[in-house]
């Protein structure tokens, strides 16, 4: 819900299909007043990956995807890896990756045979978990020759106006 809510910001949303998949894992936080979750963890990885990627798969599907004009996908933090996964091994190919505060994936990033749609990049001035690893993506995209932007606003780990206009300024282009 919180994603959907996110999306629906976005200047030209309501042009758009727009669908949250919620990550697999599901947990309580440490305060027990909510409900999050998370894509995998360090253990039996490459197990959960082979795993998400049919789960999204069969999200996308049921949403209709397979059969819409255009499919983009955009993670934030832990699921901007997800989102990257998707695009490039999804049933169907994506037109655009946008990647808020996370990274392409090492599966993603080091696969050769692996097609990468243009991508937008969104990284806040404050965001000390992937401020710093932004470079990397930069220039593996640069090395693979594919279209990227790059939107640093101002702010941290998180979703901002500034970014979200961005984004739909970035969509409204494919």
């Amino acid at each position: 819900d919180t994603m959907l809510e996110q999306l629906r910001k976005i200047p030209g949303a309501d042009r758009w299909r727009l669908v949250s998949v919620q990550a697999l894992h599901r947990f309580s936080t440490r305060s027990n007043e909510s409900v999050i979750a998370s894509w995998m963890t360090r253990q039996d990885r490459e197990s959960a990956i082979a795993d998400n990627i049919e789960y999204m798969k069969r999200a996308v599907a049921a949403a209709g995807g397979d059969d819409a004009a255009r499919i983009v996908y955009l993670g934030f933090s832990q699921g901007a890896s997800m989102a990257a996964r998707a695009a490039t091994r999804g049933a169907k190919a994506a037109s655009g990756l946008i990647l808020l505060g996370g990274d392409i994936p090492p599966d993603v990033r080091d696969d050769p045979s692996v097609v990468i749609p243009p991508v937008l990049i969104g990284v806040g001035s404050r965001d000390t978990w992937y401020g710093d690893r932004v470079a990397a993506d930069i220039a593996c995209l640069q090395a693979r020759s594919v279209p990227h932007e790059v939107v640093r606003y101002e702010g941290g780990h998180e979703f901002t106006d500034e970014f979200r206009r961005a984004a739909g300024t970035w969509l409204a282009r494919l």
